[in-house]
């Protein structure tokens, strides 16, 4: 099984081809805290963490943005008092592309 977080993003074009159910499905064994969400029809990959304090959210969501510069992959960021919601997705598809795996993996390692 290949580490998504050793991979990096390729660029994306619209009309790329988006991930099959199948894939999604592999894919999803190697980030097993997310979950697929379906947003006015996209599909997208969300996962909410839990922190002490607003500050560690906020410290947490701002390695997010690194990581998202470094990738030129940008999520969804939702950070509350104790928690930091990221979901990925691909605008120019409008769903999943192998990128948000290779993100959503990416972000997981932050919070280690």
């Amino acid at each position: 099984m290949t580490d998504l977080s050793e991979l990096k993003c390729e660029a994306c074009h619209a009309g790329a081809p988006k991930v099959t159910e199948s894939e999604t499905e592999n894919l999803m064994v190697n980030i097993p805290e997310w979950t697929v969400v379906n947003v006015e029809g996209i599909d997208q990959l969300q996962r909410s963490f839990e922190f002490r304090t607003f500050k560690q959210a906020w410290a947490f969501s701002n390695k997010v943005a690194e990581l998202a510069e470094d990738e030129g992959h940008h999520p969804s960021i939702l950070l509350e008092w104790g928690r930091c919601t990221v979901t990925w997705w691909t605008h120019k598809i409008n769903g999943l592309h192998q990128n948000d795996f290779i993100c959503a993996s990416k972000t997981d390692a932050l919070k280690d």
